[in-house]
């Protein structure tokens, strides 16, 4: 059956193949024959597939008796079919046009989202790209399948044409999208740039923790949208608005503009202020804001040197990360950290390298050296206290500019082990929360070593390490 139906030469000859063959046919061919249908209608004059007003071929296929039995088989029978068919029935039905609110397609759709659980990767990419409307999406992004598995090729595919139907999705729809390319790190400008661009078309009316959630990919990704000309001047003008309504969100809106070097000056007056700063004190999430507002101080210090507003009460100041970051110690057995400290322990010994170093305002160090202008590494305990950092036990009498360490003839040097999840998807763009260590960190006058995973990779052996 399966060679009748791709041998068939005309429309009319598939669908007497698939109806005046019942006991013949089983759930496989109904996705071949839906398929042939669609190749077979683009090869004919008249309107496109899926034209929809009934003119032409395609309209003249879609209202003959043999097709509505065709599409009644597949209703009546598709609870009892495969992952695959379904999968594949769907996917047809898309190409070949036929309507979202035909039964066949309905029926496909509800019988997809009740598996989505048991589908694989494949499968789950199909039915999206099918599917494609707002309902479709959200089932499709809120499926944990789907959310914990990156499907970068399709990705792709949809940042052709998601922007055509961008304007049809609701907030938490694309918020979804924005999580997903977020957690999986896939810097692709058009689909950021059409996230940026529904978010300058429906900015007023967000709350502040949708925006917060729409903004994030931007920071991860180290990506400036192409209309951001436009779109900070915006967010800012909303956080002045909203600020205190969800005093967290705010402040991670600022950090996502932060790491893209962007520095809203008047929400900063808002967010310094002592009213602001009394409201998050007394909050559930005081310490998490305390972490954030205390590295947000210390970039204005650091890189926003023309501000002259308010700054964060000494007393409130807290490190940033106290310790290597979550994702980080879950990736630890996929890190080259440990050749590295194992080649650093033979060539130069354990008193002169420090490991998971914490620095004001709160940075983990992969290694910390000392090293001469002749090239020799010194023993850290030798330091002399001049230019030791200041201790990250006693971040309140932190002042970062008298920790700028007091270099003349020496180097204190940090060596950075960038592994594969330090970067962007499939580029060597650092996310945008390392590029901002970095910045920070040879402004506080280190000497900043990089190794990229691309070249530690190519390592043979603890010598060649």
């Amino acid at each position: 059956m399966k060679r009748l139906i791709e041998r068939s030469r005309s429309v009319g000859e598939v669908l007497r193949w698939v109806t005046q063959n019942p006991g013949k046919v089983s759930a496989s061919h109904y996705p071949i024959a839906l398929h042939k249908l669609g190749q077979l209608l683009q090869q004919q004059p008249g309107p496109p597939v899926g034209a929809g007003d009934g003119r032409g071929p395609a309209g003249q296929v879609l209202e003959q008796p043999e097709f509505h039995a065709l599409c009644q088989a597949i209703v009546s029978g598709c609870a009892k079919f495969d992952n695959f068919s379904i999968v594949n029935c769907l996917y047809a039905a898309a190409a070949l046009g036929l309507p979202g609110e035909s039964p066949l397609v309905r029926v496909l759709e509800d019988e997809s989202r009740s598996r989505l659980g048991r589908f694989n990767q494949k499968d789950v990419s199909m039915v999206f790209s099918s599917e494609a409307n707002n309902k479709a999406l959200e089932a499709i992004f809120s499926s944990q399948l789907f959310y914990e598995n990156r499907q970068e090729r399709f990705i792709r595919s949809m940042a052709e044409w998601l922007p055509r139907k961008a304007e049809n999705l609701t907030p938490y729809t694309m918020a979804l999208i924005a999580k997903y390319v977020a957690r999986h790190r896939l810097r692709e400008p058009r689909l950021l740039d059409t996230i940026a661009n529904f978010l300058l078309k429906r900015g007023e009316q967000l709350d502040s923790k949708v925006i917060q959630k729409l903004v994030f990919p931007f920071s991860r990704m180290n990506y400036r949208p192409s209309n951001h000309g436009e779109l900070f001047p915006k967010l800012e003008a909303i956080l002045e608005q909203k600020a205190g309504s969800s005093p967290l969100a705010t402040v991670n809106i600022l950090m996502s503009m932060f790491q893209l070097s962007h520095f809203p000056q008047t929400v900063l007056h808002q967010v310094f202020s002592p009213g602001f700063i009394t409201n998050v004190m007394s909050s559930p999430y005081a310490l998490i804001v305390r972490r954030y507002l205390s590295l947000l101080d210390a970039a204005v210090e650091l890189e926003f040197r023309e501000y002259s507003g308010p700054r964060l009460d000494p007393r409130y100041r807290v490190l940033m990360f106290e310790h290597a970051l979550t994702a980080d110690e879950a990736n630890r057995k996929y890190s080259y950290k440990g050749l590295v400290a194992e080649a650093l322990r033979q060539l130069v010994g354990e008193e002169c390298y420090r490991q998971d170093e914490v620095l004001p305002p709160g940075y983990c160090t992969d290694f910390l050296l000392w090293i001469n202008r002749s090239g020799t590494v010194l023993p850290l305990s030798r330091v002399p206290a001049a230019s030791r950092a200041p201790p990250a036990t006693s971040p309140v009498t932190m002042s970062l500019r008298s920790s700028v360490l007091a270099l003349t003839s020496d180097l204190q040097v940090v060596l950075s082990v960038n592994d594969k999840w330090h970067y962007c998807q499939n580029s060597d763009i650092l996310v945008g929360s390392r590029a901002m260590r970095d910045r920070h960190l040879r402004l506080l006058g280190y000497c900043l070593v990089q190794l990229p995973y691309t070249e530690l990779e190519k390592v043979s052996g603890i010598e060649e390490a």
